[in-house]
């Protein structure tokens, strides 16, 4: 059963360092207009679906078709997200054919 904790935090420091705490990361989001900020949300935050400024169902997955849904952490074991543009491509097998007409 998802669910939602809010604690407060001295700052982006603190808030990152909790999140990644946490056993699971399907989630995560941030409020913000500065560009250092969201970038480093991004690039140290622990989850596998992550929303910047995202008012509206902030929490409740990616956009079907155009985002991966999967979790990091005890949010996911295969790393294998669905729904995004590359999901089906993932469990296919290539092979190459070739004929030598005679």
């Amino acid at each position: 059963m998802p669910f939602l904790a809010i604690g407060e935090v001295s700052g982006l420091d603190q808030a990152i360092a909790e999140t990644n705490r946490a056993d699971y990361g399907l989630t995560a989001g941030i409020f913000s207009k500065r560009d250092a900020e969201i970038a480093r949300f991004f690039d140290e935050v622990e989850a596998g679906v992550c929303y910047v400024n995202k008012r509206t169902g902030a929490t409740t997955g990616a956009w079907p078709g155009a985002q991966p849904f999967t979790g990091w952490k005890g949010s996911g074991s295969s790393g294998k997200g669905g729904c995004g543009p590359y999901y089906v491509a993932q469990f296919m097998r290539e092979q190459s054919r070739t004929v030598i007409e005679t």
